[in-house]
Order: C-alpha cells, then sequence, then structure tokens
C-alpha cells in the first residue's frame, strides 16, 4: 500500500471551512531529506491558541512539516454555534486535512488536546500513522489533580492576563515553572488573541462529558506517552493508566510539570522526534483523500 502525503509548500497561516467551523490553521513547511514525510499535527491545551506552540515547534526538526490550528473559539477561530465532543471535533480536523491536501499524519495532543488525538487516532486507524500524549487522561475517569488547582482551570483568565497567568503558574503547572513563572506571561502574551469565554466553556464541557477508557485498547496505533512527575493538574498515575490500556505504548517520564513540554522544549522536543524517526515504514499505511 501507498502513502499520500502533501508536499510541502510556503503555506503559513490559513483560515479553513469544515462541517461547520471555520479554523484558523498555520503549517510550517518541512524541507531537506524529510521535507515529503509524515506531518505532525498538534493539538493544543484548552483555551490556548497555537501561538502557545512556538517553542516546541521551534526545538522540533526543521525537516518536519507541522500542521497548528486554533480549536473553536480560541486564537484566530470563531466560536462554535454550540457545544461539541470530541468525536465531532476528530471529524472536523480529518476534513481540515483533506481541504489542505494532507493524508496520513502523526499526531501529538497536549493537556485537552490530548483527549482530541485519542479520539483522532481511534476514529482515523489508518490515517494516524504514530500517537504521541502529553500531560493528559484518560477522560471523565482521570484521576484527578488537587481540587484548588482545578477550579483555577475553570476560567479562562490566564490567557488573556498575563499577569495572572504568572501568580498562579507555580501551583498549577508546576515542573519548570516553579523556578521560572515570567515565562508563562511571556508564552501567554504570543498569542494571537484571547479566546472566547463560550468557547472555553464548550472547550470545558467536551472534556467533562468523554473518556477514552473503552478506546485505548482499540487504538492499534505506536504511541509514546509524555508525563511529568510534578503535574499538579493531571497525576502521573494517568499515564501509567493508559499506558497499560494502549496496546502499542511507551512512556517517557521527566522531572517537570504540566507544560513543560513548551517551555523546556529544548530537551523534550528531541524525544519527540526521535519517536517519529523510528516510525514504521510510510508504506504500511495509507489514505484516501477526497477528489
Amino acid at each position: 500500500m501507498s502513502t499520500r502525503v502533501f508536499a510541502p509548500t510556503q503555506l503559513t497561516d490559513t483560515y479553513v471551512a469544515a462541517g461547520g467551523q471555520r479554523m484558523r490553521v498555520h503549517v510550517r513547511p518541512g524541507f531537506g531529506r524529510a521535507g515529503n514525510s509524515v506531518p505532525l499535527v498538534l493539538c493544543n491545551g484548552i483555551g490556548a491558541s497555537l501561538e502557545v506552540l512556538d517553542p516546541l515547534v521551534d526545538e522540533l526538526d526543521p525537516a518536519l512539516t507541522v500542521i497548528r490550528f486554533d480549536a473553536p473559539g480560541t486564537g484566530g477561530s470563531p466560536t462554535s454555534i454550540a457545544p461539541y465532543g470530541f468525536p465531532y471535533l476528530a471529524w472536523v480536523l480529518g476534513r481540515v486535512l483533506d481541504k489542505l491536501g494532507f493524508g496520513v499524519v502523526d499526531v501529538l495532543g497536549l493537556s485537552w488536546g490530548g483527549g482530541l488525538a485519542q479520539q483522532f487516532a481511534f476514529q482515523n486507524p489508518r490515517r494516524c500513522r504514530r500517537l504521541i500524549l502529553a500531560a493528559t487522561c484518560p477522560g471523565v475517569f482521570m484521576v484527578p489533580g488537587r481540587p484548588h488547582v482545578l477550579s483555577k482551570m475553570l476560567t479562562p483568565r490566564r490567557f488573556s492576563d498575563p499577569d495572572y497567568a504568572a501568580s498562579i503558574a507555580r501551583e498549577i503547572y508546576g515542573g519548570s515553572v516553579r523556578h521560572h513563572e515570567g515565562n508563562v506571561a511571556e508564552l501567554f502574551r504570543g498569542q494571537l488573541r484571547a479566546g472566547s469565554r463560550i468557547g472555553y466553556l464548550h472547550q470545558l464541557l467536551a472534556g467533562a462529558v468523554w473518556s477514552s477508557v473503552a478506546l485505548l485498547p482499540m487504538i492499534r496505533q505506536d504511541t509514546l506517552i509524555i508525563a511529568g512527575v510534578d503535574d499538579p493538574i493531571i497525576p502521573l498515575v494517568n499515564a501509567h493508566i493508559m499506558n497499560r490500556l494502549l496496546p502499542h505504548s511507551t512512556m517517557h517520564v521527566h522531572p517537570g510539570g504540566h507544560i513543560d513540554l513548551v517551555l523546556n522544549a529544548a530537551e523534550l522536543a528531541p524525544v519527540v522526534s526521535a519517536f517519529l524517526r523510528s516510525a514504521v515504514p510510510d508504506t504500511e499505511l495509507d489514505v484516501d483523500l477526497p477528489a
């Protein structure tokens, strides 16, 4: 079987209408020896625009094509008219990739985006080649963090008020943030714009009614789970649960916290790149795109 992939161009920011949504998408074209290889799709955390992932993208192999997008109601993407679930959003993401001409992809999900990544892999077993789950969990049946930490996740204020984000960063993110909380303020100042409150609520609702416990044993893709020992939002035990349920998974445990994949990208991005380089040959996967 053959793999159809997107040939890199100079495409950067664009808007794609698909499945009743209008999504802002950014593509960093790869080049060189791996410029035509399988692209990597990044699914972001709750409330964050795609710019928050800049430090990670900067540290990834420049030969790798990287696709980012703003979920409905975040960054530059308009708010969804109605609430949605991960199955619907995974379908929309597939339609977006169709319209951009991408076939087989690897998918990385961070935090809330890890739920979307799991759902996408389940719904697209032949299109999603490899899966990376960072600082995430199996949904409503997760082992939760401390209540006072989770309570601060109920509001999107940290995305619209960088100084407030810095003031609570140590408590909610842990890891390297405990020593450099100012980095969080700078990270969120780089966003295109703060998302809407309704958009944030829709994201909260999507995660509140979803679980992957029954899905994980049916996800056949090779999966890398990245988890920190100092994550106040999603305790490490959740990574162990997913590792037990996923048939083809491996874990990378680091000493950091919830957003170290971004703030400590210099150390963790090579782990991602190494996992993708060891992926199965492209000839083992196929996907048909609409004409």
